[in-house]
């Protein structure tokens, strides 16, 4: 996507209302929505879950793909902690981002993606866990 149809695209960008049970009108789904922090122009595929119990951060221009999870907390391993999605990072459709997950501005997650340890700026990752596969050159 070129500069032009990202500004044009996001031109009247807000944040989104949940209703009571933490829906939005674009079909993804938070809870604890008091614990998401949304940078600007961040976009949330449809039929994504997040867990913001213990904070969910996602920046400035990051995509999220469609049925994807965020989790800040985890029953099954009793895991839990902030999860940060860096500024211009992209998830691929249906991956897991596990709780206490950094992943660096830049990066770019592929789909069917299972990612339980940080990812560096700048990289790309994919796997059931994601690994690092390359480092990547931002774009201009």
């Amino acid at each position: 996507m070129n500069k032009k149809t990202l500004n044009s695209r996001f031109k009247n960008w807000k944040k989104p209302k949940f209703n009571k049970i933490g829906l939005t009108k674009w079909m993804w789904m938070c809870q604890g929505v008091k614990g998401l922090k949304l940078g600007k122009n961040s976009d949330v595929g449809a039929f994504t879950y997040i867990n913001a119990k213990y904070g969910v951060e996602i920046g400035e221009n990051a995509q999220i793909g469609s049925h994807c999870s965020i989790y800040s907390e985890s029953t099954i391993d009793d895991t839990y902690g902030t999860v940060k999605v860096g500024n211009g990072a992209k998830i691929g459709s249906h991956s897991t981002i596990m709780p206490n997950v950094t992943i660096g501005e830049n990066s770019t997650i592929g789909a069917n993606s299972f990612v339980k340890s940080n990812i560096p700026s700048g990289a790309l990752a994919y796997g059931t866990p994601a690994k690092v596969v390359r480092r990547k050159t931002p774009l201009k």
